[in-house]
């Protein structure tokens, strides 16, 4: 159930050398969101993790280290499942969420290159 939250990020992951049409794994495409955002206890360690505040579970590390990538590259090597479930993860993190949201920012975008058109994108959406 935690994997949903890694789902998501790592769809924000793509990474920059990659192939021509190399996508993720979709191995956690099927991951409940609505559980992993509806409960805190399951989001926070996730949260926690990336923003290295905490342990991280081997599918929390996945995702840490391609979420700079994701992010840059507007998650190219993301599956269509995980660019859904990545806008929204970053739905709700914006419009609920916002301090961790801001500690994401900080870490991993501090120049704002590329999250301010999320934020426009995103701000208020309920369901992406």
């Amino acid at each position: 159930m935690k994997s949903i939250l890694i789902v998501c990020v790592l769809a924000l992951a793509a990474a920059a050398y990659a192939r021509p049409g190399e996508t993720y794994t979709d191995k956690f495409d099927n991951v409940n969101l609505d559980e992993i955002l509806g409960n805190r206890r399951l989001l926070i360690p996730y949260l926690k993790c990336v923003l290295e505040q905490g342990k991280c579970t081997p599918d929390g590390k996945e995702l840490k280290s391609h979420i700079r990538d994701a992010l840059e590259n507007n998650c190219a090597k993301c599956t269509e499942t995980q660019r859904r479930g990545t806008r929204r993860v970053l739905a709700h993190l914006i419009n609920n969420e916002a301090d961790y949201w801001n500690q994401l920012c900080a870490k991993y975008d501090p120049d704002r290159k590329y999250v301010t058109k999320y934020e426009a994108d995103l701000k208020t959406v309920v369901k992406a």
